[in-house]
């Protein structure tokens, strides 16, 4: 078995809990909430913010040129395709300016973003695809099994439409094998923090999903708001 199928045998159990999300589930279904998907939005822009910086921070710890293109790629393209993906999302649900301008990251964003930058300031090129690549694959797995749905929403239509597309399967499979090669390369030691990386991102990525459903704020938020 590869070192990328067996993380993700690993992760599988957290994985089937993305997928049964009922953030997930009611946006296949077209019944969720447009105020949770609005709030989605708005975190996972700027998730991808720091995501794209991670990927070239990468591009910098790649140990050949030709790795160093093609994460320094992957960086252009979330900036150019994931964010343009989130304009049209803004748009669409009238996120205005000022709320772009007062916008702060919910608990979950700004943990997951910062267990990334870890991963790739303290480690190497593998911790920095590990740490990463649950996004990828998820996403893509996520749009497989509801690329057949009919939400009868554009918006959601969109979003699935993107995380099952081709364009996007190739990216996650480049990654993966990349991710293989890698670890060939390294000890066993490394391996394993390698894997422990790929199962926080995996858990992060369902705390995504719940931190949108709930529309999760931050402590101080709640008990100010409860006066």
């Amino acid at each position: 078995m590869s070192f990328a199928k067996r993380v993700r045998a690993a992760a599988d159990p957290i994985w089937q809990a993305s997928f049964r999300h009922p953030f997930v589930q009611e946006l296949g279904q077209g019944t969720l909430e447009r105020e949770k998907f609005r709030y989605y939005v708005m975190q996972d822009a700027y998730y991808l913010r720091h995501f794209a910086r991670v990927q070239a921070l990468g591009a910098a710890k790649a140990p050949d040129l030709a790795a160093t293109a093609r994460l320094a790629h992957h960086a252009q393209s979330t900036c150019e395709a994931e964010l343009s993906l989130h304009e049209t999302f803004a748009e669409l649900l009238n996120i205005t300016e000022a709320e772009r301008a007062a916008f702060v990251p919910a608990p979950t964003a700004y943990a997951y973003t910062s267990h990334m930058y870890r991963a790739a300031y303290e480690g190497h090129l593998g911790d920095v695809i590990a740490a990463i690549l649950p996004c990828y694959w998820l996403y893509y797995e996520i749009g497989e099994r509801l690329k057949t749905c009919q939400p009868n929403d554009p918006i959601y239509e969109k979003w699935i439409g993107t995380y099952s597309s081709d364009w996007f399967r190739s990216l996650v499979e480049e990654q993966i094998a990349r991710l293989d090669a890698i670890a060939e390369a390294v000890t066993e030691e490394e391996r394993s923090r390698m894997e422990r990386h790929f199962l926080i991102s995996s858990e992060y990525e369902y705390e995504f999903w719940d931190m949108a459903y709930r529309l999760e704020r931050w402590p101080s938020a709640r008990l100010t708001a409860s006066r």
